[in-house]
Protein backbone atom coordinates (compact mmCIF):
# COMPACT_ATOMS: atom_id res chain seq x y z
CA UNK A 1 0.00 0.00 0.00
CA UNK A 2 2.94 2.31 0.73
CA UNK A 3 4.27 1.68 -2.79
CA UNK A 4 0.86 2.60 -4.26
CA UNK A 5 0.79 5.79 -2.20
CA UNK A 6 4.30 6.78 -3.31
CA UNK A 7 3.57 6.17 -7.02
CA UNK A 8 0.27 8.06 -6.87
CA UNK A 9 1.75 10.90 -4.80
CA UNK A 10 -0.85 10.56 -2.05
CA UNK A 11 -0.94 9.45 1.57
CA UNK A 12 -1.33 5.90 2.85
CA UNK A 13 -4.71 6.93 4.29
CA UNK A 14 -5.94 8.13 0.88
CA UNK A 15 -5.11 4.76 -0.67
CA UNK A 16 -7.04 3.07 2.14
CA UNK A 17 -10.04 5.34 1.55
CA UNK A 18 -10.02 4.52 -2.18
CA UNK A 19 -9.85 0.79 -1.46
CA UNK A 20 -12.75 1.06 0.99
CA UNK A 21 -14.91 3.05 -1.42
CA UNK A 22 -15.14 6.26 0.60
CA UNK A 23 -16.87 9.07 -1.27
CA UNK A 24 -14.65 11.76 0.29
CA UNK A 25 -11.89 11.12 -2.27
CA UNK A 26 -11.89 13.46 -5.25
CA UNK A 27 -12.41 11.74 -8.64
CA UNK A 28 -9.01 12.83 -10.00
CA UNK A 29 -7.23 11.52 -6.91
CA UNK A 30 -9.16 8.25 -7.01
CA UNK A 31 -8.15 7.80 -10.66
CA UNK A 32 -4.45 8.32 -9.83
CA UNK A 33 -4.64 5.75 -7.05
CA UNK A 34 -6.42 3.22 -9.27
CA UNK A 35 -3.83 3.71 -12.01
CA UNK A 36 -1.03 3.10 -9.50
CA UNK A 37 -2.78 -0.04 -8.24
CA UNK A 38 -3.09 -1.35 -11.80
CA UNK A 39 0.54 -0.52 -12.65
CA UNK A 40 1.93 -2.21 -9.53
CA UNK A 41 -0.48 -5.15 -9.60
CA UNK A 42 -1.42 -4.45 -5.97
CA UNK A 43 -3.83 -6.83 -4.25
CA UNK A 44 -5.12 -6.62 -0.71
CA UNK A 45 -3.81 -9.18 1.74
CA UNK A 46 -7.05 -10.55 3.16
CA UNK A 47 -5.24 -12.50 5.88
CA UNK A 48 -3.44 -9.40 7.12
CA UNK A 49 -6.67 -7.41 6.99
CA UNK A 50 -8.43 -10.08 9.06
CA UNK A 51 -5.69 -9.86 11.71
CA UNK A 52 -6.05 -6.07 11.94
CA UNK A 53 -9.87 -5.96 11.98
CA UNK A 54 -10.50 -9.29 13.76
CA UNK A 55 -13.03 -9.96 10.96
CA UNK A 56 -12.61 -12.56 8.21
CA UNK A 57 -15.54 -11.33 6.06
CA UNK A 58 -16.05 -14.99 5.14
CA UNK A 59 -19.28 -16.99 4.96
CA UNK A 60 -19.31 -20.77 5.07
CA UNK A 61 -21.85 -22.56 2.86
CA UNK A 62 -22.81 -26.19 3.46
CA UNK A 63 -24.32 -27.91 0.43
CA UNK A 64 -25.09 -31.44 -0.68
CA UNK A 65 -23.39 -30.90 -4.02
CA UNK A 66 -26.59 -31.78 -5.88
CA UNK A 67 -26.53 -30.85 -9.59
CA UNK A 68 -30.30 -30.43 -9.59
CA UNK A 69 -31.74 -27.02 -10.47
CA UNK A 70 -32.97 -25.94 -7.03
CA UNK A 71 -29.90 -26.64 -4.86
CA UNK A 72 -27.38 -25.53 -7.50
CA UNK A 73 -29.30 -22.30 -8.23
CA UNK A 74 -29.47 -21.58 -4.50
CA UNK A 75 -25.71 -22.05 -4.09
CA UNK A 76 -24.96 -19.71 -7.02
CA UNK A 77 -27.37 -17.10 -5.66
CA UNK A 78 -25.82 -17.18 -2.17
CA UNK A 79 -22.28 -16.88 -3.55
CA UNK A 80 -23.21 -13.95 -5.80
CA UNK A 81 -25.06 -12.15 -3.01
CA UNK A 82 -22.13 -12.55 -0.60
CA UNK A 83 -19.67 -11.28 -3.21
CA UNK A 84 -21.88 -8.24 -3.84
CA UNK A 85 -21.48 -7.39 -0.15
CA UNK A 86 -17.70 -7.81 -0.31
CA UNK A 87 -17.66 -11.14 1.55
CA UNK A 88 -15.79 -14.31 0.67
CA UNK A 89 -17.47 -17.72 0.47
CA UNK A 90 -16.06 -21.07 1.55
CA UNK A 91 -18.05 -24.14 0.43
CA UNK A 92 -18.22 -27.54 2.13
CA UNK A 93 -19.92 -30.31 0.14
CA UNK A 94 -21.43 -33.14 2.16
CA UNK A 95 -21.67 -36.70 0.89
CA UNK A 96 -23.27 -37.99 4.10
CA UNK A 97 -25.94 -36.12 6.02
CA UNK A 98 -25.42 -36.99 9.67
CA UNK A 99 -24.44 -35.00 12.76
CA UNK A 100 -20.80 -36.16 12.64
CA UNK A 101 -20.33 -35.03 9.04
CA UNK A 102 -21.89 -31.66 9.79
CA UNK A 103 -19.65 -31.30 12.84
CA UNK A 104 -16.60 -31.94 10.63
CA UNK A 105 -17.79 -29.25 8.21
CA UNK A 106 -18.31 -26.88 11.14
CA UNK A 107 -14.77 -27.49 12.39
CA UNK A 108 -13.49 -26.87 8.87
CA UNK A 109 -15.24 -23.50 8.82
CA UNK A 110 -14.09 -22.55 12.33
CA UNK A 111 -10.48 -23.16 11.26
CA UNK A 112 -11.12 -20.54 8.56
CA UNK A 113 -12.67 -18.14 11.10
CA UNK A 114 -15.92 -17.82 9.14
CA UNK A 115 -18.35 -15.32 10.64
CA UNK A 116 -21.53 -17.14 9.65
CA UNK A 117 -22.82 -20.26 7.92
CA UNK A 118 -25.53 -20.88 5.32
CA UNK A 119 -26.80 -24.47 5.11
CA UNK A 120 -28.61 -25.47 1.91
CA UNK A 121 -30.69 -28.45 3.03
CA UNK A 122 -32.99 -30.00 0.40
CA UNK A 123 -33.13 -33.39 2.18
CA UNK A 124 -34.94 -34.21 5.40
CA UNK A 125 -31.84 -35.81 6.93
CA UNK A 126 -29.72 -32.68 6.31
CA UNK A 127 -32.24 -30.53 8.15
CA UNK A 128 -32.46 -33.13 10.94
CA UNK A 129 -28.68 -33.04 11.36
CA UNK A 130 -28.63 -29.22 11.48
CA UNK A 131 -31.02 -29.31 14.42
CA UNK A 132 -28.55 -31.50 16.32
CA UNK A 133 -25.53 -29.20 16.40
CA UNK A 134 -24.78 -25.85 17.97
CA UNK A 135 -22.51 -23.45 16.10
CA UNK A 136 -20.59 -20.57 17.70
CA UNK A 137 -21.55 -18.32 14.77
CA UNK A 138 -24.95 -17.44 13.22
CA UNK A 139 -26.49 -20.08 10.93
CA UNK A 140 -29.10 -19.60 8.20
CA UNK A 141 -30.88 -22.80 7.17
CA UNK A 142 -32.37 -22.76 3.66
CA UNK A 143 -34.95 -25.52 3.97
CA UNK A 144 -38.69 -25.90 3.53
CA UNK A 145 -39.46 -26.92 7.09
CA UNK A 146 -40.31 -25.49 10.48
CA UNK A 147 -37.73 -25.77 13.26
CA UNK A 148 -38.16 -26.39 16.95
CA UNK A 149 -38.22 -23.16 18.97
CA UNK A 150 -35.06 -24.16 20.84
CA UNK A 151 -32.96 -24.52 17.67
CA UNK A 152 -30.72 -21.40 17.31
CA UNK A 153 -30.91 -21.32 13.52
CA UNK A 154 -32.47 -18.76 11.18
CA UNK A 155 -34.83 -20.61 8.78
CA UNK A 156 -35.41 -19.28 5.27
CA UNK A 157 -36.96 -20.75 2.14
CA UNK A 158 -39.11 -20.17 -0.90
CA UNK A 159 -42.70 -20.85 0.12
CA UNK A 160 -43.13 -24.25 -1.53
CA UNK A 161 -46.70 -24.68 -0.34
CA UNK A 162 -47.71 -21.31 -1.76
CA UNK A 163 -46.10 -22.18 -5.09
CA UNK A 164 -47.89 -25.51 -5.34
CA UNK A 165 -51.14 -23.79 -4.40
CA UNK A 166 -50.69 -21.32 -7.26
CA UNK A 167 -50.26 -24.21 -9.70
CA UNK A 168 -53.20 -26.31 -8.51
CA UNK A 169 -55.56 -23.35 -8.01
CA UNK A 170 -54.81 -22.31 -11.58
CA UNK A 171 -55.89 -25.71 -12.85
CA UNK A 172 -59.03 -25.66 -10.69
CA UNK A 173 -59.93 -22.21 -11.99
CA UNK A 174 -59.60 -23.50 -15.55
CA UNK A 175 -62.27 -26.07 -14.69
CA UNK A 176 -60.23 -29.21 -14.00
CA UNK A 177 -61.71 -31.68 -11.53
CA UNK A 178 -59.30 -34.62 -11.97
CA UNK A 179 -55.79 -33.36 -11.22
CA UNK A 180 -52.95 -35.84 -10.79
CA UNK A 181 -49.68 -35.01 -9.03
CA UNK A 182 -46.35 -36.48 -10.14
CA UNK A 183 -44.42 -36.11 -6.89
CA UNK A 184 -40.70 -35.87 -6.22
CA UNK A 185 -38.74 -38.18 -3.89
CA UNK A 186 -40.34 -38.34 -0.42
CA UNK A 187 -37.04 -37.60 1.37
CA UNK A 188 -36.87 -34.16 -0.26
CA UNK A 189 -38.45 -31.37 1.78
CA UNK A 190 -39.65 -29.43 -1.27
CA UNK A 191 -41.36 -32.53 -2.69
CA UNK A 192 -43.22 -33.12 0.58
CA UNK A 193 -44.39 -29.50 0.78
CA UNK A 194 -45.63 -29.45 -2.82
CA UNK A 195 -47.53 -32.71 -2.44
CA UNK A 196 -49.20 -31.60 0.79
CA UNK A 197 -50.31 -28.33 -0.81
CA UNK A 198 -51.76 -30.22 -3.81
CA UNK A 199 -53.72 -32.43 -1.44
CA UNK A 200 -54.96 -29.44 0.56
CA UNK A 201 -56.22 -27.50 -2.47
CA UNK A 202 -58.13 -30.50 -3.85
CA UNK A 203 -59.68 -31.19 -0.44
CA UNK A 204 -60.71 -27.54 -0.03
CA UNK A 205 -62.52 -27.68 -3.38
CA UNK A 206 -64.03 -31.08 -2.50
CA UNK A 207 -62.34 -32.70 -5.45
CA UNK A 208 -61.09 -36.30 -5.55
CA UNK A 209 -57.53 -36.75 -4.26
CA UNK A 210 -55.94 -39.61 -6.24
CA UNK A 211 -52.77 -41.33 -5.14
CA UNK A 212 -49.81 -39.32 -6.40
CA UNK A 213 -47.30 -40.92 -8.73
CA UNK A 214 -43.93 -40.83 -6.95
CA UNK A 215 -40.95 -40.29 -9.24
CA UNK A 216 -37.38 -39.00 -9.20
CA UNK A 217 -36.60 -35.45 -10.32
CA UNK A 218 -35.46 -36.44 -13.84
CA UNK A 219 -36.95 -36.08 -17.29
CA UNK A 220 -36.40 -39.82 -17.78
CA UNK A 221 -38.66 -40.48 -14.80
CA UNK A 222 -41.29 -38.11 -16.18
CA UNK A 223 -41.11 -39.89 -19.53
CA UNK A 224 -41.77 -43.28 -17.92
CA UNK A 225 -44.73 -41.86 -16.00
CA UNK A 226 -46.02 -40.22 -19.18
CA UNK A 227 -46.10 -43.48 -21.16
CA UNK A 228 -48.33 -45.12 -18.57
CA UNK A 229 -50.45 -42.01 -18.16
CA UNK A 230 -51.04 -41.76 -21.92
CA UNK A 231 -52.63 -45.21 -21.98
CA UNK A 232 -54.93 -44.28 -19.11
CA UNK A 233 -56.02 -41.08 -20.86
CA UNK A 234 -56.68 -42.94 -24.09
CA UNK A 235 -58.77 -45.47 -22.15
CA UNK A 236 -60.86 -42.62 -20.73
CA UNK A 237 -59.90 -42.99 -17.06
CA UNK A 238 -56.92 -40.63 -16.87
CA UNK A 239 -56.74 -37.14 -15.33
CA UNK A 240 -57.52 -33.99 -17.27
CA UNK A 241 -54.54 -32.19 -15.72
CA UNK A 242 -51.15 -33.07 -14.23
CA UNK A 243 -49.13 -31.03 -11.74
CA UNK A 244 -45.51 -32.17 -11.77
CA UNK A 245 -43.13 -31.54 -8.86
CA UNK A 246 -40.55 -29.96 -11.16
CA UNK A 247 -40.04 -28.91 -14.78
CA UNK A 248 -37.76 -31.83 -15.68
CA UNK A 249 -40.57 -34.24 -14.87
CA UNK A 250 -42.88 -32.13 -17.02
CA UNK A 251 -40.38 -32.24 -19.90
CA UNK A 252 -40.27 -36.04 -19.92
CA UNK A 253 -44.04 -36.21 -19.53
CA UNK A 254 -44.62 -33.91 -22.51
CA UNK A 255 -42.34 -36.04 -24.69
CA UNK A 256 -44.15 -39.26 -23.75
CA UNK A 257 -47.59 -37.77 -24.35
CA UNK A 258 -46.50 -36.47 -27.75
CA UNK A 259 -45.07 -39.85 -28.76
CA UNK A 260 -48.38 -41.47 -27.84
CA UNK A 261 -50.33 -39.09 -30.05
CA UNK A 262 -51.82 -36.93 -27.30
CA UNK A 263 -52.00 -33.14 -27.43
CA UNK A 264 -51.16 -30.78 -24.56
CA UNK A 265 -53.28 -28.99 -23.46
CA UNK A 266 -56.12 -30.34 -25.66
CA UNK A 267 -56.07 -33.85 -24.19
CA UNK A 268 -54.44 -33.07 -20.85
CA UNK A 269 -53.02 -29.96 -19.19
CA UNK A 270 -49.55 -29.92 -17.59
CA UNK A 271 -48.13 -27.51 -15.01
CA UNK A 272 -44.56 -27.72 -13.66
CA UNK A 273 -42.49 -26.15 -10.90
CA UNK A 274 -39.18 -24.20 -10.96
CA UNK A 275 -39.26 -22.30 -14.29
CA UNK A 276 -35.92 -23.71 -15.39
CA UNK A 277 -34.04 -22.10 -18.26
CA UNK A 278 -35.73 -23.13 -21.49
CA UNK A 279 -39.12 -24.07 -20.01
CA UNK A 280 -40.67 -21.34 -22.11
CA UNK A 281 -39.44 -23.22 -25.19
CA UNK A 282 -40.93 -26.61 -24.34
CA UNK A 283 -43.63 -27.79 -26.75
CA UNK A 284 -45.95 -26.33 -25.72
CA UNK A 285 -44.35 -23.59 -23.56
CA UNK A 286 -44.72 -24.75 -19.97
CA UNK A 287 -46.92 -23.10 -17.38
CA UNK A 288 -44.91 -23.36 -14.19
CA UNK A 289 -44.00 -21.83 -10.82
CA UNK A 290 -40.94 -19.58 -10.74
CA UNK A 291 -38.69 -19.74 -7.69
CA UNK A 292 -36.91 -16.41 -7.00
CA UNK A 293 -33.43 -17.80 -6.32
CA UNK A 294 -31.68 -14.43 -6.63
CA UNK A 295 -33.95 -12.98 -3.95
CA UNK A 296 -33.40 -16.09 -1.82
CA UNK A 297 -29.62 -15.74 -2.04
CA UNK A 298 -29.66 -12.04 -1.23
CA UNK A 299 -32.02 -12.47 1.67
CA UNK A 300 -30.01 -15.33 3.16
CA UNK A 301 -26.86 -13.23 3.12
CA UNK A 302 -28.70 -10.17 4.48
CA UNK A 303 -30.11 -12.21 7.38
CA UNK A 304 -26.71 -13.73 8.09
CA UNK A 305 -24.84 -10.41 8.05
CA UNK A 306 -27.51 -8.85 10.29
CA UNK A 307 -27.07 -11.72 12.73
CA UNK A 308 -23.27 -11.31 12.61
CA UNK A 309 -23.79 -7.67 13.61
CA UNK A 310 -26.03 -8.69 16.50
CA UNK A 311 -29.46 -8.76 14.86
CA UNK A 312 -32.05 -11.26 16.05
CA UNK A 313 -33.17 -14.30 14.01
CA UNK A 314 -36.35 -14.11 11.97
CA UNK A 315 -37.95 -16.94 9.99
CA UNK A 316 -38.94 -15.92 6.48
CA UNK A 317 -40.73 -17.33 3.46
CA UNK A 318 -40.14 -15.86 0.00
CA UNK A 319 -43.13 -15.86 -2.35
CA UNK A 320 -42.87 -17.71 -5.68
CA UNK A 321 -44.67 -16.66 -8.87
CA UNK A 322 -46.97 -18.48 -11.30
CA UNK A 323 -45.81 -18.15 -14.91
CA UNK A 324 -48.74 -18.82 -17.24
CA UNK A 325 -47.86 -20.09 -20.69
CA UNK A 326 -49.64 -22.53 -23.05
CA UNK A 327 -49.46 -25.98 -21.47
CA UNK A 328 -52.69 -25.61 -19.45
CA UNK A 329 -56.19 -24.82 -20.66
CA UNK A 330 -59.83 -25.62 -19.88
CA UNK A 331 -60.59 -29.37 -20.07
CA UNK A 332 -62.28 -30.72 -23.19
CA UNK A 333 -63.48 -34.00 -21.75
Amino acid sequence: MADVAALAGVSHQTVSRVLNGHRSVRPATREKVLEAIAELGYRRNSAARALVTARSATVGVVTTGSPLFGPSSTLIAVEEAAREQGWYVSVATLRRYDAETLHDALEHFMDQAVEGIVVIAPHTDVADAVESFRAPVPVVLIAARELRPDVPVIPLSVDQRAGARLAVEHLVELGHRHILHVAGPPDWLDAVEREEAWRAVLAEHRLPVPDPVVASWTADSGYTVGLDLAQRIKAGDGPTAVFTANDQLALGLLRALWECGLSVPDDVSVVGFDDIDGSGHFIPPLTTVRQPFVALGRRSVALLLAAVDGGGPAAELIAPELVVRRSAAAPRR
